[in-house]
């Protein structure tokens, strides 16, 4: 498709070709007088013939529907004269109103047979056949039509993006322009993807004053919820005032009393914490109190060890036909007689092992054991471990529409705990604050927990230092295996990643069977030798196929960056062809047969099961699939999630991006058969030990390093980890 310059068109609906009730896009033919007929396509909820519009936007040739032109921004306008009245009417654009009843209403009213519905639709009893009740729900069906109309004008004339109009709708009804109008910094939400300058520009824009206590209030907020992703569960008040008056142009000082009115309704929460007068918001004090209390509860609570403890280990290792190294015993014990513990090590110290002998114990002491982790390669690994099923943490605590609050929460709470007796939890560095208070809520009080997972693996993308606090506490009884086994130090993968662990640059000189370096100093041309790595070199020279390689880069931008990665792989393994329609979307381009990855959590999404009946909703950051279908005309993209559909509307591509090459962030918790890193310079911020030992641990198999090995040298040299402001540990220290 080829985009040109901005143009404006005006001119009269003629007819709707396609509209999607969900997301509003549609499809359809405007008569443009002199320029004759056009088809225009966007999102334009509700328009329906005989209405005029004024669409601005661009040209583009759709490779099946030939010249479109897309609309980002439309003025729309009630149709004028008895013929366009009746038109839009008859068109079935009101609910309750067709053919006959549009004839009969423009009979009686002519042109003002709008008028008659928005402001008196009590009149239209005088039509025959019109009862009372039905002229004031055909009243009522136009009014909320009227407020999608003007809401849609609204985000328009503000310049904000057509598309918020659906979830909007979705969220509010029909008082959608009033709620917004009344507090414009709602939209600054993560779902809706309104930047806080957007809408403190509406603000603004709509006459608000740069004091006003609601925009101050609002930048406090924002200040708060923006830095979760940045893992912090709190900010010192010294930097919360400060980081606000930075946003929002404005002194400390003026941005006290606004802090105190927060403070004073309880939107947000201030304790002393460590030396800090910590500021929080108050799901996240909350989360944090909870975790502290209900771990320190079962940490006291020691379990009665089965007798002869020492006789059921020997033949659980008889049955297994292993020998457990002391630091492994340890472990089985220490499950046998703790309510609570950690479990943490390195790759090749046996950690499955371990697991699986846990597992084995709590069988055979008859408890019902769900085996769960943050994402879903995560546990689908777990599960081929350990032999038996495992569920991500959200499917395992699953998910339900909660009328009260018009969202979704987890099933499985204090109210409806889970039934199993023992919950045991991998890669538990990834998981965040909320998400543990989630779980521990979820467990009976005699459930016991096992968490495991790697300490120096990156932490979790959302709020918390959780696993890393929990450690550090010594309030939580904890197994740390150190022993690396023979077998594992015959591995290149993993004698280097304990190395760059303990600070020594991994051996780039002699390329080892399982470790290469490709030395690459150019970007370009490192980006270049990844695709023919990907295209031609793994597959045909290791037998390793193109779909279980992972090209990782610690950084999305750049020449070397995921963003031009996924370009040029795209390009060269999943070219464009008649076989294979493609939706572009911003910056991507879908193309039937990518690897895409879900890029944030959503609960409200609806899954079928490939081949059944089963069915579900939620899809979650980190879930990776393959584009299935591409619907030129709905423009809605299937991906398969390893036998879970999902249909993405174009409101929602939004939440997927192409996943050949990912981010070393994205690839925590995943395995894969091979992985290529690409070790280009980038932000120092990016270029740390943490992440070069995330990625080397990644590779199963085999493990190719392409770059410049001074860029190697320099990450396994930064061992700067970003602070993250967390009172886990320090509530747990104090017994809080």
């Amino acid at each position: 498709m080829q985009e040109a310059q901005w143009n404006t068109i005006e001119g009269t609906v003629d007819a709707v070709i396609f509209q999607n009730q969900e997301n509003g896009y549609t499809v359809l033919k405007l008569d443009a007088g002199e320029a004759g007929g056009v088809t225009v396509v966007g999102c334009l909820p509700g328009v329906s013939p005989g209405e005029g519009i004024t669409v601005r936007g661009t040209w583009m040739r759709h490779a099946s529907y030939g010249e479109q032109f897309k609309a980002e921004s439309v003025e729309r306008r009630m149709p004028a004269g008895e013929k366009a009245v009746f038109d839009y009417l008859a068109s079935g654009a009101v609910r309750g109103v067709g053919a006959a009843t549009a004839r009969r209403m423009v009979e009686l009213f002519g042109q003002d047979a709008l008028t008659v519905l928005e402001e008196a639709p009590e009149r239209l009893t005088e039509i025959r056949g019109i009862t009372r009740k039905r002229a004031l729900a055909i009243g009522e069906a136009f009014r909320l039509q009227m407020g999608m109309r003007r809401l849609l004008e609204f985000l328009g004339g503000h310049g904000l993006p057509l598309q918020l109009a659906m979830p909007l709708y979705r969220r509010y009804g029909g008082q959608a322009l009033e709620i917004v109008r009344a507090n414009p910094y709602l939209l600054v939400d993560s779902e809706l993807g309104v930047r806080f300058s957007q809408a403190d520009g509406l603000a603004l824009d709509m006459g608000m004053e740069g004091d006003d206590p609601q925009r101050l209030e609002a930048g406090l907020l924002f200040e708060l919820r923006h830095n979760l992703d940045n893992g912090h569960t709190f900010l010192p008040r010294r930097k919360l005032l400060w980081a606000t008056g930075q946003l929002i142009s404005l002194e400390e000082e003026e941005l006290t009393d606004a802090l105190e009115a927060l403070l004073e309704r309880g939107e947000l929460v201030q304790e002393q914490v460590a030396g800090e007068q910590a500021v929080y918001l108050q799901e996240l004090c909350q989360a944090e109190q909870y975790v502290a209390w209900r771990l320190r509860e079962m940490a006291a609570g020691e379990m009665t060890a089965p007798h002869e403890l020492d006789k059921l280990i020997d033949r659980i290792q008889a049955e297994q036909h292993i020998t457990y190294a002391p630091q492994q015993r340890q472990a089985v014990v220490l499950a046998a007689r703790s309510q609570v513990m950690l479990l943490t090590g390195g790759p090749g110290t046996g950690k499955t092992t371990s697991l699986r002998g846990v597992l084995a114990l709590f069988d055979a002491l008859g408890l019902d054991t769900a085996l769960a982790a943050p994402t879903g390669r995560a546990a689908k690994r777990l599960g081929e471990l350990c032999g038996v099923e495992a569920a991500t943490i959200h499917r395992l605590l699953e998910t339900q529409y909660d009328p009260h609050s018009g969202s979704l929460v987890f099933a499985h709470d204090e109210n409806d705990p889970l039934k199993a007796d023992a919950v045991i939890v991998d890669e538990t560095s990834m998981v965040d604050l909320p998400l543990m208070r989630a779980l521990l809520a979820a467990l009976r009080e005699e459930c016991r927990l096992v968490l495991v997972g790697d300490p120096d693996q990156l932490p979790s993308v959302g709020p918390g230092n959780l696993f890393s606090d929990l450690i550090r506490s010594g309030a939580v009884p904890v197994v740390r295996l150190s022993e690396i086994f023979r077998q594992a130090a015959e591995s290149a993968i993993i004698r280097n990643a304990h190395g760059v662990n303990q600070g020594r640059p991994p051996e780039l000189k002699n390329n080892q069977k399982d470790f290469f370096f490709l030395r690459r100093k150019d970007p370009g041309r490192a980006a270049e030798t990844v695709v023919e790595l990907l295209q031609t070199r793994l597959p045909q020279n290791m037998g390793i196929p193109t779909g279980q390689i992972q090209v990782l880069s610690p950084t999305r931008r750049r020449q070397a960056g995921t963003a031009a990665l996924n370009r040029a792989i795209q390009a060269a393994v999943n070219p464009p062809g008649e076989d294979r329609p493609e939706r572009r979307f911003g910056e991507y381009i879908f193309r039937k047969g990518d690897r895409v990855m879900q890029v944030r959590n959503n609960y409200d999404v609806m899954w079928r099961e490939r081949g059944g009946n089963c069915s579900g909703m939620g899809m979650f950051n980190g879930d990776v699939g393959i584009i299935e279908d591409v619907d030129d005309r709905g423009e809605t993209v299937t991906v398969d999630f390893e036998g879970r559909l999902v249909e993405y509307t174009p409101d929602m591509l939004g939440e997927l991006e192409p996943a050949y090459a990912v981010t070393v962030h994205k690839a925590q918790g995943s395995e894969y058969r091979a992985v290529i890193l690409v070790a280009c310079d980038g932000a120092p911020v990016l270029l740390t030990r943490g992440v070069l030992y995330t990625a080397i641990t990644r590779a199963r198999e085999l493990l190719i390093i392409v770059g410049d090995e001074e860029v190697v040298a320099k990450m396994t040299a930064n061992d700067r980890q970003q602070r993250r402001y967390s009172g886990l540990r320090w509530r747990l220290a104090q017994g809080e």
